[in-house]
C-alpha cells in the first residue's frame, strides 16, 4: 500500500506584513513612526520581542537607514522600544503606549476630523491660488510662512495656526474660515497629546514654503496637492499615536 504523502505545514502569513509597507515618497518620515507605532500597538511584536533588523525594516518600508533610525528614535523618547547590545541584542519592544495620552478619541471620530480638516486646506489652498493673492495679502501669506520658520519649539504650534488660519481667510469664503478655525481647534487639542517631533517640524516648515510659493506663482493644481501632503503628514501622526 502506498505511503500518503505527508502535507507540508502551511507557512503562517507574515503578521508584520499588513503595516510594514512601502510608505508614501512625500511624508516618509510621519508615515513610519505611524507604522512603526502601530506594530507596536496592535501587538503585532509582543512585548519584550524583536523588531526585525533595521536593513529589512527600511526595505519592507521603502525609506533610507537615516529615516528609519529617525522614526525608531521617537519610539525610543516615548519609552516604547529599547536598543540591546551584543549577540543576541537588536531593537526591542517595552511596553504598548498609553492610549492618546488619554484624550478621549474614537477612531471614527478621528478620521472625520482629518477628512474634513483635508478638504478645507486643500480648498482653501485652490480658492487662494486661484484670486491671485497680491499686495497686503500675498505678503501677510509670507509672512506668516516665514514666522512658522522663526517660532521657537513652544511656539511652534500657535504660528502653525496663524498661517494655516491666513490661508483659510485669504480664501474669499467666510464660511470656510469659520469651518477651519472650528477644526482647528479641535485639531490643536489633539497635537497637544503628541510630542514636538523636530523632523516633523522641518519637514512642515519645507511644505509650508512650497505651499505659499505655489499659491503665490499662481498654480492651483499644485497647491492643492502639496496642501493634501501636508495634511496628510499630520494625519499619520496622529493616527499613529491617538488610534
Amino acid at each position: 500500500m502506498a505511503e500518503r504523502a505527508v502535507a507540508e505545514p502551511a507557512v503562517a502569513a507574515d503578521p508584520l506584513g499588513t503595516v510594514l509597507r512601502p510608505v508614501r515618497g512625500g511624508n516618509g518620515f510621519e508615515e513610519a513612526v505611524e507604522r512603526l507605532l502601530q506594530v507596536v500597538r496592535l501587538g503585532l511584536v509582543p512585548v519584550g520581542g524583536r523588531l526585525p533588523a533595521e536593513r529589512d525594516l527600511a526595505g519592507r518600508l521603502a525609506i533610507s537607514r537615516v529615516t528609519l533610525r529617525e522614526a525608531l528614535r521617537v519610539l525610543h523618547e516615548q519609552g516604547l522600544i529599547e536598543s540591546r547590545r551584543g549577540r543576541q541584542g537588536g531593537t526591542f519592544v517595552r511596553a504598548t503606549p498609553p492610549p492618546g495620552a488619554g484624550l478621549p478619541v474614537d477612531a471614527a471620530g478621528l478620521e472625520d476630523l482629518l477628512r474634513f480638516r483635508e478638504v478645507l486646506e486643500v480648498g482653501a489652498a485652490g480658492l487662494c491660488a486661484r484670486a491671485g493673492l497680491t499686495g497686503a495679502d500675498a505678503e501677510l501669506l509670507r509672512a506668516r510662512m516665514r514666522d512658522t520658520g522663526d517660532a521657537a519649539i513652544d511656539g511652534y504650534r500657535r504660528a502653525d495656526t496663524l498661517f494655516h488660519l491666513a490661508l483659510a481667510e485669504l480664501s474669499g469664503s467666510p464660511s470656510l474660515a469659520r469651518q477651519y478655525a472650528a477644526v482647528r481647534a479641535r485639531l490643536n487639542e489633539l497635537l497637544d497629546g503628541i510630542p514636538m517631533l523636530i523632523r516633523n517640524i522641518e519637514h512642515s516648515q519645507a511644505q509650508h514654503a512650497a505651499l505659499t510659493a505655489a499659491v503665490l506663482t499662481p498654480d492651483a493644481p499644485r497647491a492643492e496637492a502639496l496642501a493634501r501632503a501636508h495634511t496628510s503628514a499630520t494625519a499619520s501622526l496622529l493616527r499613529g499615536f491617538l488610534s
